[in-house]
């Protein structure tokens, strides 16, 4: 998950993998010592911000071992992986995160009445898509019979409004090209900026030659006191908006829009030859093991 997300807090390796903060800390501490894996805390202005960790040389070596790959050929540098500490990203990427990390927590409670079936990382999307459109990341949920496929929006309050509601014209033609309508999910960090996006959004929607192809919903962190992205929190910016007003759930954004039911669970890509960077199958998110164990891979 490390490489292929970048970077992760110690609250979301919880949320990911562990039963308790104790359980992960005693672990976390030996793989530090290992160099499975590296870490730093950022400076935050107030407060103490949570350890972030990221892949470290040992971990990179398993992985491409795992992989029966020459460790030199999964295009990984320790450089690159610490960097990301001091790249202006960063809070993005561990906000993009923290939305998935929290999906994985609600399919470890819920277990077969709510799952994460898949998610996909920027560069992940990137290598995919790259040539059409670049959405922070991919994500499949799964709830009460119904399932939804769609592209993740994370807006941090930084981007120019005009350039996200530009990427629907780009989605529209990913969504001609595949035959898949797949809809667009925009996270917002305040309700007044979603109040702001919606109106420019909804202008870009209606100027498509087939707004039907991208169905569209937004949130902000400030809707609920929970970051519970499953909760009754995305308002529809599409067209059939009026058959179901206010805010609804993922799952029922699936019965919204039954023209964007996903097909099959589409393929992880292939593992790239000559020195291209590893694609690891993202895997489905697993219950977390019992207390008794020895918390291994």
């Amino acid at each position: 998950m490390l490489y292929e997300h970048k970077v992760l807090t110690s609250k979301q390796i919880i949320e990911l993998c562990y039963p308790s903060k104790r359980a992960a800390n005693h672990r976390l501490r030996d793989l530090f010592t290992w160099r499975v894996v590296d870490r730093f805390q950022p400076f935050i202005t107030k407060g103490t911000a949570p350890m972030h960790y990221v892949l470290d040389i040992a971990g990179a070596v398993a992985l491409a071992y795992e992989e029966g790959l020459d460790p030199k050929k999964i295009g990984y540098r320790h450089e690159d992986a610490l960097g990301i500490a001091y790249s202006l990203r960063l809070a993005h990427t561990v906000g993009v995160n923290g939305f998935f990390a929290s999906l994985v927590a609600l399919s470890q409670q819920r277990g077969a009445d709510g799952r994460l079936t898949a998610w996909w990382s920027e560069l992940r999307c990137m290598r995919l898509f790259g040539d059409m459109v670049r959405p922070d990341a991919y994500g499949r949920w799964r709830e009460d019979g119904h399932e939804i496929e769609f592209f993740l929006e994370f807006d941090f309050g930084t981007e120019v409004l005009g350039i996200l509601s530009s990427k629907l014209h780009d989605y529209e033609k990913l969504a001609t090209a595949t035959g898949i309508s797949t809809p667009v999910l925009v996270w917002l960090p305040t309700n007044s900026r979603e109040t702001s996006a919606r109106g420019t959004l909804a202008t870009a929607l209606a100027q498509l030659d087939r707004p039907e192809l991208v169905p569209a919903a937004t949130t902000s962190a400030d809707v609920t006191a929970e970051r519970d992205p499953a909760a009754a929190r995305w308002l529809p910016i599409s067209t059939a908006t009026s058959r179901r007003p206010g805010r609804l759930r993922l799952a029922e954004l699936a019965q919204l829009w039954p023209q964007a039911t996903p097909p099959a669970a589409p393929a992880p890509p292939t593992v790239p030859n000559r020195g291209a960077p590893l694609a690891l199958a993202a895997p489905e998110p697993l219950p977390p093991p019992p207390p008794t164990s020895n918390f291994g891979r």
